[in-house]
């Protein structure tokens, strides 16, 4: 059996030529062979690899598949390479959470990256709170409520409870908008007030409060931050 580095250039297979030049160097579509093995037949596993990613839509919108999902959206790939590459993504992202959990929480764009992956297709609005020390690192994550497509049910006492009982010094409220938009509804504005005075009262203040949105043409960031436009303090 020939070396990696024996091999031609051109002739290079997605594991040799990570073996040579490293992960960064592979393709979309070079990774995914990596997990899927072989291809089908009258399909080899690269090209498989292209009909994978193009009937997602996306990278992005792979990773958030399931197993089962991943066999619906490509018809020939089984159990087998479905599960294979739906833990790939998901290890992935379970490393990213890991590291950004060590982080401090100040800025929305952290917030973002911790969460989106669990909220991106989330068909309903979900509230969690991220329970945080003095050093603005994270205690804990929490969620609070389910909601409706435009709506999310919460009130102090659900979200001050976990708060002291995990004696937190501060807390960030995070709820996703299902249409994409992140833009603040008149009921995101007024919950945000009555949840920043109640802080206040119990010396467990509110910083900031980000709304999920998703990335689009002509919107400038995929989040809202109350704090970054100076609605708290």
């Amino acid at each position: 059996m020939e070396s990696p580095s024996s091999v031609p250039e051109e002739q290079l297979m997605p594991r040799e030529k990570m073996l040579r030049h490293g992960r960064n160097a592979l393709s979309d579509e070079e990774l995914i062979a990596l997990f899927l093995h072989t291809g089908l037949q009258g399909c080899p596993v690269l090209e498989l690899s292209a009909r994978i990613k193009k009937a997602a839509g996306s990278l992005a919108n792979l990773g958030s598949m399931d197993a089962r999902e991943i066999m619906e959206c490509c018809k020939g790939i089984g159990p087998a390479k479905a599960t294979t590459l739906a833990a790939a993504f998901e290890l992935g992202q379970r490393a990213v959470r890991e590291n950004l959990e060590r982080a401090e929480m100040r800025s929305p764009r952290t917030v973002y990256d911790y969460l989106i992956g669990d909220l991106r297709y989330e068909t309903e609005e979900n509230l969690v709170l991220l329970l945080l020390d003095s050093r603005k690192q994270l205690i804990r994550r929490i969620l609070i409520a389910r909601g409706t497509l435009t709506s999310v049910p919460a009130n102090p006492r659900s979200i001050f409870r976990p708060a002291i009982i995990c004696n937190a010094a501060c807390f960030i409220m995070v709820h996703n908008h299902p249409s994409g938009d992140p833009t603040p509804s008149s009921a995101d504005i007024e919950l945000t007030k009555t949840i920043a005075q109640c802080g206040e009262l119990m010396h467990i203040p509110l910083f900031d409060h980000v709304i999920l949105g998703t990335e689009a043409p002509g919107r400038p960031l995929p989040f809202y931050s109350f704090r970054k436009n100076n609605f708290l303090h």
